[in-house]
């Protein structure tokens, strides 16, 4: 069991952005799915569950928002997972209440944290279930 790989999704419709943290993600070992909208994360994360997900909430199709308040909605799993919102949208009340809200993992945003900050975040909570 303990060599099996964690699992996690990134939600991002920056296509440069998401392949940067899928390779970073690939050579840590984890096994990484992608979607590049809302929509498509919403339909892989209650297809393949996995443990933890990198959401961006500007997005086309489907926002990162709506998402997560979908995926909140879906049952047990969608309730439970984990999630890191990594955008560029700076955290006012609205974005914090709706955040709050919606009880997702931790908030990141873009411009102010660096890769291996991502990296070390996404080991803390899966290792912390």
């Amino acid at each position: 069991m303990e060599n099996e790989k964690k699992v996690l999704m990134v939600v991002e419709d920056e296509a440069g952005l998401r392949n940067v943290l899928k390779d970073r993600f690939l050579k840590e070992n984890f096994t990484v799915l992608e979607a590049e909208n809302g929509e498509e994360g919403l339909e892989l994360a209650l297809n393949k569950s996995p443990e933890l997900i990198i959401l961006d909430l500007l997005m086309p199709k489907l926002d990162g928002m709506m998402m997560l308040k979908n995926l909140r909605k879906s049952g047990e799993y969608g309730k439970n997972v984990r999630v890191i919102i990594l955008t560029n949208l700076d955290a006012n009340d609205k974005i914090i209440h709706e955040v709050t809200n919606t009880q997702p993992t931790y908030y990141l945003i873009k411009s102010n944290v660096k890769l291996d900050e991502i990296v070390e975040k996404v080991k803390e909570l899966m290792n912390n279930k």
